[in-house]
């Protein structure tokens, strides 16, 4: 029997899942530095980065279609590591500033190089990503080593030619955005007219021009005049994929501003404000704390913003929708409180058509709701129950009453794993689910199939 899951284009059955490839170390003992912090393609799909608590990025090139190895078709391989953050110390405020790589934006591709934005708490950096297989040989000037020649040496002129060598990809950084942030940045957001883009930290955020490093603009300040007054901080920021003037900020109050450029140059009065009403039968001392959104996604089309909070997972339009994600949390609200677990911050993601959303949970859970059917389901990356090419079965949590047999017990979810970062193919079946330091790529059987 087979388990029809959320996953599909609109119009098509659902997706069955598989794990494609594991990538990572099976450890007991995790390096801290190891743990992967952001996940992201690119603008194709072929181009996968991730970036980790150590401050590399690692690029996975995905394979080409051989006849050779049709079974190797589609896996994604490393195609370029390199350290993108050192350690560094602020001593104007005696602070230490990670390595961690909080977010990696891909710029669409406009030449034969591939550039990407990360960026840590203070510091953004511009990479240019480059392949040479080609090396000029025979200069007249120059030996093999490179070292100028003895002119009275050179007897005769000769025409240097370029030969074949093995593939080099070489990652240099072309501008280091510096200084633009007084907070801790959280988000950075290309904008869809390629020149410019923005960063937030929680008080503040910028608009920079790419090609300019030494200033941005300030765009959003709702730094209060008395800190003491500080009720809210901006949490997630993202620009319209269309429309170069909207952007969209998220706050720890868990409100959604919708802000126009053309209106001000300073957006601190939004043009559109979304806010559910809390209801006050579940209102606790923690409400304030599972209110705040970790993130916000405008979908592909531009008509829709999905938001994630600690509980739930929000589509907002006209019509306003709201899904629960994982509603079994709140009566484990108490100990995730004392184990700071409440403040993770979880991401959320949309299908190439947007026609299903994805978010992350504990126990290695993330979760997947097909806004066409009404269908949601859980499923779990792990070494043990993810076989290759096996088809994921679902997973259900229940909190109390009846259990059925293969149902998990609130109270025996492993707080400790959780899967935090997520991303999608922009136009296939095809999820990266960063699990610890493991990275984690699952595919549709179908998709998987025809490679």
């Amino acid at each position: 029997m087979s388990h029809k899951q959320a996953g599909g284009p609109p119009g098509e059955s659902a997706a069955d899942w598989c794990l494609y490839q594991l990538n990572g170390a099976a450890e007991l003992e995790v390096s801290e530095a190891d743990i992967i912090s952001t996940v992201e393609f690119n603008h194709t799909g072929e181009l996968l980065a991730t970036g980790d608590k150590g401050g590399r990025v690692v690029i996975f090139q995905r394979e080409p279609e051989s006849k050779n190895e049709p079974y190797n078709q589609g896996e994604y391989n490393v195609y370029s590591t390199f350290q993108s953050h050192e350690p560094e110390f602020d001593y104007l405020k005696s602070l230490e500033i990670e390595e961690k790589i909080n977010k990696i934006k891909w710029l669409p591709q406009q030449n034969a190089a591939h550039s990407l934005l990360s960026t840590n708490d203070k510091t953004i950096k511009l990479w240019k990503i480059t392949e040479r297989d080609k090396r000029p040989e025979g200069y007249n000037l120059k030996d093999e080593e490179g070292k100028l020649k003895d002119l009275s040496t050179v007897t005769s002129l000769q025409v240097p030619v370029l030969k074949p060598m093995d593939l080099m990809v070489e990652v240099t950084p072309r501008r280091i955005f510096a200084n633009g942030h007084t907070y801790h940045v959280n988000s950075i957001s290309v904008n869809s007219d390629c020149e410019t883009y923005m960063s937030a930290d929680d008080l503040r955020i910028n608009l920079w021009h790419l090609a300019i490093t030494d200033r941005s603009f300030n765009i959003v300040d709702i730094k209060p005049a008395n800190m003491e007054d500080l009720t809210e901080v901006i949490t997630a920021s993202e620009f319209h994929p269309h429309h170069c003037n909207l952007f969209v900020y998220s706050s720890s109050k868990g409100s959604l501003r919708l802000c126009d450029m053309r209106a001000s140059a300073l957006c601190d009065k939004h043009s559109k404000l979304y806010e559910e009403p809390e209801d006050p039968s579940n209102r606790s001392f923690f409400s304030e704390i599972i209110s705040s959104v970790s993130d916000v996604k405008f979908s592909h089309s531009g008509r829709y913003m999905l938001t994630r909070d600690y509980l739930t997972v929000k589509v907002w339009d006209l019509n306003m929708e709201t899904k629960p994600v994982h509603d079994y949390l709140r009566s484990k609200l108490c100990s995730l409180y004392e184990n700071d677990c409440i403040f993770d911050k979880f991401e959320c993601a949309w299908n190439g058509s947007d026609s299903v959303i994805m978010t992350g949970a504990y126990n290695n859970f993330f979760r997947m709701f097909d806004r066409n059917t009404k269908r949601d389901v859980t499923l779990e990356a792990s070494r043990e129950s993810s076989k290759p090419r096996a088809i994921l079965k679902p997973r259900r949590v229940c909190v109390g009453g009846k259990r059925r047999k293969d149902d998990i017990s609130v109270d025996s979810l492993d707080f400790t794993k959780k899967i935090l970062h997520t991303a999608w193919h922009p136009t296939e079946n095809i999820i990266a689910i960063a699990a610890t330091n493991n990275l984690y790529i699952f595919q549709d059987k179908v998709n998987s199939e025809m490679h």
